[in-house]
């Protein structure tokens, strides 16, 4: 007999969970709600918010909306998106995670103090959340995407070196490590650690749950950063690992001789979702 396991530490953080609350609040009101990208880097949790009537649009889409509610997701949007809803009258329903908008605030402090500072974000470039971190310094910010980009800075004016709330914690304290070591002796260092711990402290849960079981499904849509972070240290723990996005992606040859199966997944993976890939398990 299989056992199945459901990681209880995955699913939805804070953030997801009250723009999504936010979004189910408004649309049993019935009136029409557009959502500026997708609420969550989930396929099939869109679709399902989609069949309520969220209107999922882009940035261009924006430009010809006047007088509707638009709700803005956790990840945060730079400050041009509330100047043109103000300009289209548009009314925000404002999902942005507290820990985002508390990262936006203090960069934005820091660059008005000291505009020609270089302003570093380790994050993934195009991300929403380092599109509305970047919007802070008027488009002046450096992002940095893994760590051999820190080699290009400049390390003879000051630095000011912050972090996507969902990267590598690790990766993080390497790029300190080598900014301290070149920074000129008449230049200013300064790092603020504003990964998000909820998501962090998902990496040594995420590593004990993988090596509890013989495989491994983590449950993550293939657009969510974290979820690439988490999926590859289960793999790292556990080589017999898949990344998949719904119970459809499930192999049978994958539960052949295996007694336990591990089902985990990202901080955008709602858990009625790994609860459907349980059930194909048990139903093979």
């Amino acid at each position: 007999m299989i056992q199945v396991e459901i990681d209880s530490g995955s699913g939805f953080c804070f953030g997801v969970t009250t723009a999504i609350r936010k979004a189910e609040e408004e649309l049993a009101t019935g009136k029409p709600l557009y959502c500026l990208g997708d609420i969550v880097h989930n396929g099939m949790e869109c679709e399902r918010l989609r069949k309520m009537g969220l209107i999922t649009i882009n940035h261009d889409d924006m430009r010809r909306l006047h007088g509707v509610k638009m709700l803005l997701r956790a990840h945060g949007e730079p400050p041009e998106t509330y100047a043109l809803a103000r300009q289209n009258k548009i009314e925000i329903i404002d999902a942005t995670c507290p820990v985002v908008l508390q990262l936006q605030r203090r960069i934005k402090r820091q660059y008005d103090e000291n505009p020609d500072a270089q302003t570093v974000i380790f994050g993934k470039p195009g991300h929403a959340e380092v599109l509305g971190l970047v919007g802070q310094t008027n488009s002046r910010a450096i992002v940095i995407a893994h760590f051999d980009d820190v080699k290009n800075l400049d390390y003879d004016r000051d630095i000011y070196l912050y972090s996507q709330t969902t990267k590598s914690l690790d990766e993080f304290h390497r790029i300190i490590d080598y900014i301290q070591e070149h920074i000129s002796p008449s230049a200013t260092f300064r790092s603020f650690d504003t990964i998000c711990r909820q998501v962090a402290n998902r990496m040594p849960n995420i590593s004990r749950f993988a090596g509890c079981h013989d495989l491994i499904l983590f449950v993550c849509g293939r657009k969510s950063s974290n979820g690439k972070v988490l999926f590859n240290e289960c793999k790292r723990v556990n080589p017999n690992s898949y990344l998949i996005e719904g119970p459809e992606e499930i192999d049978r040859s994958w539960i052949e001789g295996v007694s336990t199966i591990g089902i985990c997944g990202a901080t955008s993976t709602p858990k009625w979702l790994m609860d459907k890939c349980r059930d194909c398990i048990l139903g093979f």
